[in-house]
């Protein structure tokens, strides 16, 4: 009971911290897009950009408020749920938390106000100074997040003493090697999240009216932020599965669905593992003998699930959420080649797709977000059973409730983030359909 009880714990902090992971993404990628856009509004073609930027500030708006409202969650759940956590790790989080916490409150105070509401009374170079300010401290507070996390699945820079770690170098700590991997596939995974935002959100307007160049063009910067993005987060995914492997094996082997005793690896399309009898089910692949996405142990052999009998994360929902996410990215290509085509014959104008098309297309805007989860939930689950790697297990620093209560839990902050997410969709359609300036519905006038 106790055992199902952890996993709805689980699973609501997954909950929590896989929403706050979407909108932090999507704010962070919207920022910077705002400061390109921002610069090009500049000068001569004031008139061209300065609508466009308006329009998606206040995309970015209902982004930044759902992601910075979504964190209190995530804290309040890190001391609920895991209670004996912070006092084993307080030398890093503590600083860490500070330091980031500090950080958004500053360049929410000191750029966000200004950026959203001082437009008319800021000369043109000072509020684009303001709307640099705020993508500079949305990247800081990801980037403290990112350490974090990334020190949580590769402690490094630390010593355990006297049942706490206790920092010995912080260089060590946050710029590990998992670090420059986790804030790559990140970083990467924002910009592509907000170009397939974009075109769902230009091939809805499409729907109801002709766009007008600033608009085309924006799909236009959508397609090429996507497909730049796109190739990052593929090299960087890479990368991070070939060195992320040292530090965490159970991860890797339970990705690849790979038990160990003797057998080949394998590249599984397809497979239904069965954790019990540590076999697979429906196979289908090809034979990786050579495979590196595995961590090998002193004497070559390559390290499967039976190393760690008892110790191994959930391989079924480890081994789909890399197969989840590669379907996500694919769909991804999909949608930026399309893009591309539209590019080449009707100069990135949606309005030349049939409404069939159109209607696909805002559709693929929650490709984005399911890609993101998707990640998170490999990086999450895949550290299972621990909470820091290799040393203080989720067990360790939970506090046993009754199974009732845990799944009550779970479903009252599912419904309360499908509520958020309603009503983040309803607010981006009516955005989308009335434009910056409000409009008499009720009239019909535009």
């Amino acid at each position: 009971m106790s055992y199902s009880a952890l996993w709805f714990s689980q699973l609501q902090f997954y909950s929590s911290l896989s929403f706050m992971a979407v909108f932090l993404a999507m704010s962070l990628g919207l920022s910077w897009l705002l400061v390109y856009l921002r610069l090009r509004a500049l000068g001569e073609q004031q008139l061209l950009w300065l609508p466009v930027y308006r329009f998606w500030v206040r995309i970015f708006a209902l982004a930044f408020i759902l992601s910075f409202a979504s964190s209190m969650p995530v804290l309040i759940q890190l001391g609920s749920l895991w209670p004996r956590l912070l006092p084993k790790i307080d030398a890093v989080s503590g600083p860490i938390l500070a330091v980031t916490l500090f950080g958004a409150l500053v360049f929410k105070a000191c750029f966000m106000g200004l950026m959203l509401y001082g437009q008319r009374q800021l000369s043109e170079w000072l509020h684009a100074l303001m709307v640099i300010g705020v993508a500079l401290g949305l990247s800081f507070v990801s980037l403290c997040l990112l350490a974090l996390g990334a020190w949580l699945h590769g402690p490094e820079g630390v010593v355990w003493a006297e049942g706490s770690y206790q920092v010995v170098s912080w260089s060590a700590l946050l710029f590990s090697p998992s670090f420059s991997w986790y804030s790559s596939q990140f970083f990467s995974a924002s910009f592509v999240l907000v170009a397939l935002l974009m075109m769902a959100i230009l091939a809805m307007q499409s729907i109801r009216r002709p766009l007008g160049e600033g608009e085309r063009r924006a799909f236009k910067i959508a397609v090429y932020m996507g497909s730049v993005a796109w190739l990052t987060l593929l090299v960087s995914s890479l990368g991070a599965a070939l060195i992320l492997s040292d530090y965490q094996p159970m991860k890797a082997a339970a990705a690849m669905a790979y038990w160990g005793e003797g057998a080949v690896p394998k590249w599984l399309l397809f497979a239904w593992p069965v954790e019990m009898d540590g076999v697979n089910l429906y196979e289908l692949g090809w034979s990786s003998p050579r495979s590196a996405w595995l961590a090998k142990d002193e004497m070559s052999q390559f390290m499967g699930l039976d190393r760690m009998a008892g110790m191994t994360p959930p391989v079924w929902l480890v081994f789909w959420a890399v197969r989840l996410a590669l379907v996500g990215a694919l769909a991804a290509l999909f949608i930026l080649f399309k893009g591309w085509r539209l590019g080449w014959s009707n100069h990135y104008d949606p309005s030349a797709l049939s409404l069939g098309q159109r209607r696909r297309l805002v559709v693929a805007g929650f490709v984005g977000p399911l890609l993101l989860m998707a990640g998170v939930a490999y990086h999450y689950f895949g550290a299972f059973p621990y909470v820091v790697n290799q040393t203080i297990t989720f067990a360790e620093v939970w506090t046993p409730r009754p199974v009732t209560q845990s799944l009550v839990g779970v479903l009252a902050y599912s419904v309360v983030y499908v509520l958020l997410l309603v009503g983040f969709v309803s607010l981006v359609r009516y955005v989308a359909r009335y434009g910056v300036i409000s409009v008499a519905r009720r009239r019909g006038r535009a």
